[in-house]
């Protein structure tokens, strides 16, 4: 359904009044695939509280857990400016209006999709307030443009999970092609997050330009046998495929203490480690919940001794996406 046709379903006595969701933190890359493959955690995520407004727009009143470093300016936010785009193509700018709550519980700057999980939050609450006229497909658009606002590029490998939920494969951006793909039961994650700051701009800016052939044909093994992996749920084959050589060795760079933390994770257990996103999280890959658990710990002892403060998450794959709570 195009877009243009669809203010003629949408009731608006029936929209709702208030909705909140909660939308989840993301994976990008899963270490061999970047920009184009990408899982949703279960935890942290964001939330976002919107509200109906007499006066027609878009106004964000509240920002928690930013430390102050996310505008309120409706232009500028990338949940509020998402919002607004999506309602001037519904035809609907001079006829709703509404105000948004942004309450971070995720850390700014991780390399978990922070900016993803506020944008599809957003727009999952916008479209939940008109009664949800829009598939997750049509709204996906939106949150890559919400993704270009905030990084300056517009990709797709954290949105797409964050919206769609599971493990998603980007096959193309012109036109943008998402595939959902299998999510193995006994399939965990122990995420930890250094306090370092390592902004998705300048690692992005490191990244070589060109690469050799060999290396190439390396990683494109990878992501085909991870691929494979999943579809048969056989964890030594994405163990042995999740391993990144064109990204990491530079990105690694930026993060202190990575390839002991790398050492600590594989020695404990861990299918495959690497780095989350552009970092500075990294990401110990496990068939038990334990064994993440266990890798979390001694990592952050570790860094603890570096004096390196940190966060840690262990979770399954996320394969709901964002949800309405009550």
């Amino acid at each position: 359904m195009e877009l243009s046709q669809l203010k003629k379903d949408i009731d608006l006595s029936l929209l709702l009044d208030e909705v909140k969701v909660f939308a989840p933190a993301t994976v990008a890359n899963m270490i061999c695939g970047f920009d184009i493959l990408g899982f949703a955690l279960n935890e942290p995520g964001d939330e976002v509280v919107m509200t109906r407004r007499a006066a027609p727009g878009v106004v964000i009143t509240e920002i928690t857990g930013d430390d102050g470093r996310l505008p309120l300016d409706p232009q500028k936010n990338t949940v509020s400016a998402s919002v607004q785009s999506l309602l001037k193509n519904l035809g609907l700018e001079n006829e709703v209006g509404v105000e948004i709550k942004l309450h971070k519980h995720m850390p700014i700057g991780s390399g978990l999709g922070s900016s993803s999980a506020s944008t599809v939050a957003g727009l999952f609450a916008i479209n939940a307030l008109l009664g949800s006229p829009l598939s997750k497909e049509e709204l996906l658009p939106y949150c890559v443009e919400g993704e270009r606002l905030a990084c300056g590029t517009g990709h797709a490998d954290n949105v797409a999970p964050a919206l769609f939920g599971g493990i998603t494969l980007i096959r193309g951006y012109e036109p943008l092609d998402v595939i959902q793909l299998p999510v193995p039961k006994e399939l965990h994650v122990g995420v930890i997050f250094p306090q370092v700051d390592v902004p998705t701009r300048d690692a992005r800016q490191l990244i070589k330009e060109k690469i050799y052939l060999k290396d190439a044909v390396v990683q494109w093994g990878n992501i085909a046998g991870l691929i494979a992996g999943l579809y048969r749920e056989d964890y030594d084959l994405i163990g042995r495929s999740m391993q990144d050589v064109l990204i990491e060795p530079t990105r690694a760079i930026l993060i202190p203490q990575f390839y002991e933390m790398k050492r600590i994770a594989i020695q404990e257990g861990a299918l495959s480690f690497g780095i989350s996103g552009s970092g500075p999280s990294v990401v110990a890959v496990t068939r038990d919940v334990h064994i993440a658990q266990r890798i979390t710990e001694r990592i952050q002892q570790h860094l603890g001794q570096s004096e390196i403060e940190s966060h840690a998450y262990v979770s399954s794959v996320n394969v709901d996406g964002p949800r309405v709570l009550d």
